[in-house]
């Protein structure tokens, strides 16, 4: 034990607590010492020489002396690859049932002994000894997965008949001669061309870009972080690859705790050699299997939404500014807050109401005496345009007589250990125990308790602590590695469901909510989560540390998560710890303005977020980009809708359209809003004009109004009033006008040139799907004033929106 974590733990949680803590920690890891399986001698393995080949629908299975290979590509080109008996299903990746085989797929000798699997986006070598190869159609290499190994023990498991965790997969070739045991553990070396970067596993903090260095892949609440802390919240097995041949996402679909090492490569190393971009997966159990799409980011994504499911579909409320505090004690200190946001004209959407509000810390439960009538404050706000939102953990605390718990024991819905005995943690309202939403009675259970937070008036919920945390004073502050999990009825323990642990309870509050209020979408974000968590709803970025350099970590996150398929997120604006200066305070608010979900939050002990708290300056700054934000609505609201058709995420790389410029794909501090506007947050101190670096184009300067050409670098002024905004020539842009109608801001495109604009109107609250509505662009002529700026729908049917042109 670090007598460090012990300080640590007392500090955040309290005296009684902490040792609650520190006895939680003991018991977990004697518990796990008995249960878990004591692994002997391991033998290394490796596939050896290919025997031959069976085709398969999409594919084939390929076999070899020690494993076998399937390959099946799926209509839509995602190509899936299963060793040692792996199918696609069970996942809880994948959205519904595994997508239908493409069957135009062809299998075919190769030479050497190998074989290749041949389809439309994607040409697959697989050779002799188990090398798999991908290359585009024209037969460029996007990246060569070397021949996996594994290693297995001779364990036994106490109460377990020496199986820990479930099969390695199910599917035509599930326990075949090549199933292996759980536990195996196994490695993947992948090469990559030389300039290759890399993007995505989750959310991370240490930047855009991967760099070199070791990933782990295990959700973990590692209290105020700061940028160099891995792994956080939400960890994927989801990696990008960038390369001038072109793009491609690789998923292995386990769950299991696992590492991401990775390399960079390096060109022109002498006599024409180049050393290739590296990437090691290894993982301690489950599965080997894998998917890959290629193509353009944009279908690369698209392909994701289509395989994880569809990002849902925020209220429109939920894409306007939001408050929350560790903090609010009391209905007074909530009715002062949306007054003072009133009061000073600013736009508030929701108030976020945190564990305060419940009595002694119990989830489903409301303190009477400092909230005495929380339906009506709820109405009172709502009356003024401002939601509440609930936070909402897992942990139940252990209490006989109080119904939750009663109920839950009952339904036998509560994580249970090897010997048939509950699981309990430490977690804020005390001892507690664990819902198993790896189990749907639990997750049914679970979603009807929604009923209680939508009586007292709340319009969505905040998940919080589901990594699933408990304190700890040593060790990881988490469930028993040995405790049993449902796992859909297939059974296994801790280190299989951890990491789906959050998705599995946001899919129990999504749908409990669908079921309660099935007029409406339900609003829904979680701390942590895994691959597929956007089918439910979005992230925050968790408890991140007070600091410029929080505030650089705030912008790595929104744009890694969005590249692993999850669009809504946001920080806590301010950061969660400390008290920001009033510059870092107005940069965080400006930067938050333009992204997703934008939600100022902190802890308790941490200073006040509201924008009055830092002076006149900073407030009448706060009010400004508060105007923008809402300005910006509709066009927040298309690409919403755009993210929810087509996996798109709000928040892009500069590289997006253009992936093999290789100066975009260095730049980490600017970013785009769609494809119409680009936004060069302030993300140091003192910083009054930044360069920013274009894609290739016409870009205007929204504040002066300025156009440059890119690719290429500039200069633009960044006052303390704002942040560098440019607009892309030809864009029209939705906006609010005065009057509160939607109207198009036009952008003109050079002479000659054409733009496009896209309108997805307002959907309201509901599920309706209005049609999208589609604009071009012309310029003609010339003139004092500029060419001539025409906006044609592209249906034919006249523009229903005011036009207004923007000019230099």
């Amino acid at each position: 034990m670090d007598a460090r974590d012990l300080v640590r733990s007392v500090k955040v949680v309290g005296t009684a607590q902490g040792a609650r803590a520190l006895r939680s920690a003991w018991r977990r890891r004697r518990t796990d010492a008995r249960a878990l399986p004591r692994v002997g001698a391991e033998r290394a393995r490796t596939p050896g020489g290919a025997t031959g080949a069976e085709p398969r629908p999409g594919g084939g299975v390929i076999r070899f002396e020690r494993s076998s290979l399937w390959v099946r590509v799926a209509v839509g080109g995602a190509v899936f690859f299963g060793w040692d008996g792996a199918g696609p299903e069970p996942s809880y990746a994948l959205a519904g049932a595994c997508p239908e085989p493409d069957p135009r797929v062809d299998l075919e000798p190769d030479k050497d002994g190998g074989w290749r699997v041949v389809s439309e986006r994607m040409l697959v070598i697989v050779s002799r000894y188990g090398a798999v190869e991908i290359r585009t159609p024209g037969g460029v290499l996007l990246r060569r997965d070397l021949p996996p190994r594994w290693w297995e023990g001779e364990g036994t498991q106490e109460g377990d008949g020496g199986q820990a965790g479930t099969d390695a997969g199910t599917g035509p070739e599930a326990r075949e001669e090549g199933a292996r045991s759980a536990y195996a553990r196994w490695l993947q070396r992948t090469e990559l061309p030389p300039d290759a970067h890399f993007f995505g596993l989750g959310g991370r903090a240490s930047g855009l870009r991967l760099r070199e260095g070791t990933y782990r892949l295990w959700n973990t609440d590692p209290g105020p972080f700061s940028p160099g802390q891995d792994p956080l919240y939400i960890t994927m097995p989801v990696l990008m690859g960038v390369a001038d041949v072109g793009t491609h996402l690789v998923f292995h679909d386990n769950t299991w705790d696992g590492h991401v090492s990775l390399r960079e490569g390096e060109e022109g190393l002498g006599s024409g050699h180049d050393r290739p971009g590296r990437c090691e997966v290894r993982m301690s159990g489950g599965p080997l299997r894998y998917w890959v799409l290629a193509g353009p980011p944009a279908r690369v994504l698209h392909g994701w939404a289509a395989l994880t499911g569809s990002p849902a579909l925020p209220p429109r409320w939920a894409l306007g500014h939001q408050h929350a505090r560790w903090g609010f004690g009391s209905a007074r200190e909530v009715r002062r807050v949306a007054e003072g946001y009133r009061a000073r004209g600013l736009p508030l959407r929701a108030l976020h109401l945190d564990i305060d509000h419940y009595r002694g810390h119990r989830v489903f439960t409301v303190d009477e005496g400092h909230f005495p009538d929380l339906p009506g404050l709820a109405a009172e706000l709502r009356g003024r345009g401002v939601r509440l939102v609930s936070i909402v953990d897992p942990a139940v605390k252990a209490e006989p007589g109080w119904t939750v718990y009663d109920d839950g024991a009952s339904a036998d819905v509560f994580v249970r250990d090897g010997r048939g005995r509950e699981v309990r943690g430490v977690v804020w309202p005390g001892v507690s125990v664990f819902p198993d939403f790896t189990d749907p009675r639990a997750r049914k259970w679970w979603g009807e308790l929604y009923a209680e937070r939508l009586a007292q008036g709340f319009a969505g919920v905040w998940h919080d602590m589901n990594e699933p945390t408990s304190f700890a004073a040593f060790g990881d502050p988490t469930l028993p590695l040995s405790a049993r999990h449902a796992l859909e009825g297939r059974g296994g323990d801790h280190r299989e469901a951890h990491n789906v642990y959050a998705l599995t309870m946001a899919r129990a509050g999504y749908e409990g909510l669908r079921g309660l209020v099935p007029e409406q979408r339900p609003f829904l974000f979680s701390r942590s989560g895994w691959a597929g968590m956007q089918r439910y709803g979005g992230t925050w970025s968790g408890d991140v540390e007070t600091g410029w350099e929080g505030l650089r970590a705030s912008l790595s996150l929104v744009l890694g998560l969005g590249l692993c398929g999850v669009p809504y997120s946001g920080p806590d604006v301010g950061g969660f710890t400390g008290h920001p200066s009033p510059e870092l305070y107005l940069r965080w608010f400006q930067l938050g303005a333009y992204l997703p979900l934008f939600r100022t939050h902190a802890a308790k002990w941490a200073g006040r977020r509201e924008p009055w708290e830092f002076g006149d300056e900073v407030l009448d700054h706060a009010r400004t980009a508060l105007a923008e934000r809402e300005r910006l609505m509709p066009y927040l609201m298309t690409l919403a809708q755009l993210a929810h058709r087509t996996g798109a995420p709000y928040v892009r790389p500069l590289w997006w359209q253009h992936p093999r410029d290789r100066e975009l794909r260095e730049c980490e501090d600017a970013f785009l809003l769609g494809d119409a506007l680009l936004v060069a947050p302030v993300l140091a101190p003192g910083v009054r004009a930044r360069t920013v670096r274009l894609p290739a184009g016409r870009w205007y300067d929204t504040a002066t109004g300025t156009a440059y050409e890119g690719p290429g670098t500039v200069r633009v002024e960044a006052p303390l009033s704002r942040v560098p905004v440019l607009a892309r020539a030809g864009a029209a842009v939705p906006v609010t006008g005065r009057d509160g109608s939607t109207e198009l801001e036009v952008w003109p495109p050079a002479s000659g040139r054409t733009g496009s604009g896209l309108v997805i109107p307002d959907p309201g609250e509901g599920w309706d799907r209005p049609p999208p509505e589609r604009f071009t662009v012309r310029a003609y002529g010339g003139g004092e004033r500029g060419p001539r700026v025409v906006v044609e729908r592209e249906d034919g049917e006249p523009v229903p929106y005011r036009v207004r042109v923007r000019r230099g």
